[in-house]
Parts: C-alpha cells; structure tokens; sequence
C-alpha cells in the first residue's frame, strides 16, 4: 500500500532491486556473532504470564556506539572571533573526570549508575538488556532495579523495582556481549494507557562492584542520568537522589528496554545519525523527530504502536570509520545487533549519509550500503522508509562568526559546504527515485528555504546553547518538530486502523 502526500512521496518498491553488498554483510557477520548471551540465561519469553496474543516488543532503545574515553574540556578555538567577547562553545556533557577519575583503565568504579530513559510504551512487565560490547573484560551487576523517576535522581517511592537475571540478583556480562534481565513485573503501572505515566521517565540503577573496565556507552543521550562516587557502593534501591552526587548526559551499559505488549503492536525505529540522535535538541525535554512523531502515533494509535531511536551522532552509512569513535561502527556493520536485534520490529525509518559525504565517501558507495540495509531489513520482512538528507548548504555570515570570505576553508562542521551539497542532492534524488525504499519521508522538503538553499531561518539556531556560528546542519526545536509533522503516519498503522 503506497501513499503520497506532500511530505511523504512513496517510492515504487522494485524487489528486485533489494542488493546485498557481501563485503558489508560479512564484516556484520563477524561484528554481531552471538553478540547475545543465550536466552536462556535472562530471557523469559515462555514466562507462564504471557498471554498467547502478548509478546516482548521495543519501548526504548539506544545504540552502543563505543568504549567511553576519557577527554579533558578544551578551550575554544577564538581565531574566528569577530569581536572581544564571543560565547563560548557550550558542551552539555560534565566533566567526569570526578564521577571516573580512572575512566579509562579501571572505569566504574564501586559505585551506582542510574540511567533515566523515557519509555515509548508502558507496561507492567518490562525487561532490559544491558551492553559490554565494547568492554575489555567481563561487566558484572551486583544489583539493579526500575522505578519511576520523580525529579532528578530522585525516584517515586513504592515504585523501585528489583531486576534478577535468569532468577539471580547478579550478572557478569562477557566481553563483547548483552544480556537481559528477566521480565519484572510493575506493581505500580495498572495500564498501559495510564495517563499518569505517559511522558514519565523510567530510571534502570545499577551497582557495580569492583573495576568495570572500559565503559561501553553512547554519548548523545540529550538525557540527565546520574552517577555515584567512585567506591560508594550499592545505591540501586536510594528513594532519594542523594548519594548521586555526579551527572551524565550518556547512556552507560545500555542498549534497550522492552514491554510486554499486544501482539499486532507496531514498532518503528528511528535509525541514523546526530539528526535521528538529537543534535542540538533540547536536553531533556525529548523533543527529537522521532518524539514529535511518536506523540503523533500514540494520539491516532493509542497503545498498539512504539518508536525507539537507534540513531548515532557522526555515524555512518559505509566504512571506514573512526575506531572506537563516539560515531560507533558503520550503519552496515550494526544493523543487526542494534536494529534486527530490537524485539517486534516491523518498520525503520532511516535518515543517513551525510557523514559520509564529509568524510569523502564517493555516492556509489553510500547507495551500495542503502542497498545493502535495506536488502537486510526486507529479507526479515520488515518495511523502510528513507528519509530525504537536509540541507548541508552552509552560509557566509560573518556576523555570526561564519566568514568565507576571509576565512574559505572554514566550514562549521566537516559535513558543510556546496560540494557536500550537491551530492546530498544526489543521494536525495536517489533515495525519492530509486523504487529502493517502500516510501520516502520528505524531511529536506518539510525544512528546506528554497531561497537560500539552507534550513529555514527559525530552524538554525540552536536550542542547547548559543553557540555562534550555527553549523547549519542540525535543527532546533523547531525543526525537529517540523520533521515529526512530515512523516505521514497512515503506513504505521496498526493492524485495526488500516485502511486500503
């Protein structure tokens, strides 16, 4: 079934157009090798609870993109100030060098972490799966719990909930692997439509006793999470927040938390790079495309459908990449831990590849990776929609600190520039035309200013922090909420609410 609509053009599918690209899928292959531990150690899918029309799906996700390194703050380059005073660039995350002193030989060290996520479905059975994929030596919890978040690290109280791990209240996770815990039940989430809980954050504390090792994380949570001192100990069960003195804006050791739900529930992943992730968002007020498109879903769909964001900041579609980079593996290389991997998935949305033109990656390259993902994703029967890359023009403003004129080489971020837009256009025409996708999403289109060839003016400047220049790539608020508006909705119907 196809649709078109001014923001979403849907593509003619041509099956036989579905390309694999052996050399991706083999480096996947080696990447994601039983990258889980075996099922039977945290995972009750046949728990005598579940009804026959109720099964695990998605309710929040986020990707592992590496091993946390350690980097003092630096000051700010001035050489392009055009006046005595400029802002300075703002950088949401902490310093942690206090809450990990010894991050990058010893890591976490006896202390607590609680993680502050939003599910996208509540349910009174939820389950989470934790990461030491970019560990380098086995990651073990001593205790972990779930409870409501009340405000900053503090918690409900009444709420806090244990987590056990094939019936344990501790697990060691090996090198390279994820776990989950076994489904807990909520005692305090009644429904799934529960008023009181939609919009409510979920905070998953967990001790860790001893020496982590290297962190795996990922760094653009957009998201407070909270950290205890180093040697504190077990503060999974705190009520109060105080014995999390330190905070983070990434998510450490995690990578996804399910729901148990009705089995025609859609679930949607939001797939791609620091425009998917939430650049220059709003901290903490999940207000990223896909949190505009997830309240749209929810408001037609009620409880039957999910979205969760397995996007990267600076990731990219092909290789090479960065080893070991905050922009984690290639699209290509992760799909299947971080996308097939997610629990009842049935559609992506992936919007991607602006990072590989900065990076010099010819276009044939980056379609060949289209065209392996989405041979991938369609041979597990699941539906993608490519978005269309916004602009990555750039602008001589020398007001704003973006002067071409005295300063040409100058770009504010690497993916800027009339090169690099034109081949954006390129991939666009290809994404709207080739028949690859099963519909395109119209982002360029919901957030382009035809006269300039940039963003929409009230879309550049940054809601983090004023930061001059703009870098004319990422979107504000309110471009953000312009793409949730453009994604037409009726394809993620669930099974109830279709129509032909």
């Amino acid at each position: 079934m196809k649709f078109t609509t001014s923001f979403f053009t849907a593509s003619l599918v041509n099956k036989g157009r579905r390309l694999f690209l052996g050399t991706a899928a083999a480096a996947v292959a080696a990447l994601a090798g039983s990258a889980f531990i075996p099922a039977a150690i945290a995972d009750d899918d046949h728990d005598g609870d579940r009804g026959r029309d109720m099964h695990w799906v998605a309710s929040w996700a986020t990707s592992p993109a590496a091993s946390f390194t350690y980097v003092a703050p630096v000051v700010q380059n001035q050489a392009l100030a055009p006046a005595p005073a400029r802002f300075a660039v703002a950088n949401i995350q902490p310093d942690l060098a206090f809450p990990f002193p010894n991050a990058n030989t010893r890591g976490a060290t006896t202390q607590t972490i609680r993680s502050i996520v939003k599910p996208d479905l509540w349910g009174s059975r939820m389950r989470v799966r934790f990461s030491n994929v970019f560990g380098d030596k086995p990651l073990t919890f001593d205790a972990a719990t779930l409870a409501l978040q009340e405000y900053s690290g503090n918690v409900v109280r009444g709420t806090v909930t244990p987590l056990t791990f094939g019936g344990a209240r501790s697990v060691t996770i090996p090198i390279g692997k994820e776990v989950w815990s076994d489904g807990a039940h909520l005692s305090w989430v009644r429904d799934a439509d529960d008023p009181l809980l939609q919009g409510r954050n979920l905070a998953i504390s967990y001790s860790i006793p001893g020496d982590s090792g290297r962190m795996t994380y990922h760094s653009g949570a957009n998201t407070t999470s909270f950290v205890t001192a180093p040697d504190s100990g077990n503060h999974t069960r705190d009520v109060d927040g105080f014995a999390y003195k330190f905070t983070t804006t990434s998510w450490f050791f995690l990578a996804a938390l399910d729901v148990m739900a009705a089995a025609d529930t859609v679930v949607i992943c939001a797939f791609g790079d620091s425009i998917t992730d939430g650049t220059h968002t709003t901290v903490n007020t999940n207000d990223r495309w896909a949190n505009v498109l997830s309240r749209r879903l929810h408001n037609a769909y009620g409880n039957r459908v999910s979205i969760v964001n397995e996007a990267i900041g600076g990731n990219r579609v092909v290789n090479p990449v960065v080893a070991n980079a905050a922009s984690g593996p290639a699209a290509v290389d992760r799909l299947d831990r971080d996308v097939l991997g997610l629990s009842g998935l049935t559609h992506v949305i992936w919007l991607e590849g602006i990072n590989d033109l900065g990076a010099g990656h010819p276009t044939a390259d980056i379609i060949a990776g289209y065209q392996n993902v989405v041979g991938r994703l369609h041979a597990k029967g699941i539906k993608v929609y490519g978005g269309t890359m916004t602009s990555a023009l750039g602008l001589n403003n020398p007001q704003q600190g973006w002067d071409l004129t005295n300063f040409p080489d100058f770009l504010a971020t690497g993916d800027n520039g009339e090169p690099i837009d034109i081949n954006r256009k390129l991939l666009n025409d290809f994404i709207r035309t080739s028949g690859l996708f099963d519909g395109v999403v119209e982002f360029d289109g919901a957030t382009l200013d035809p006269v300039t060839g940039n963003m929409k003016a009230e879309f550049v400047p940054n809601s983090q922090f004023t930061q001059l220049p703009w870098d004319y790539l990422h979107p504000n608020h309110a471009g953000y909420n312009a793409m949730g508006m453009a994604v037409d909705i009726r394809p993620f119907a669930p099974s109830r609410h279709r129509w032909d």
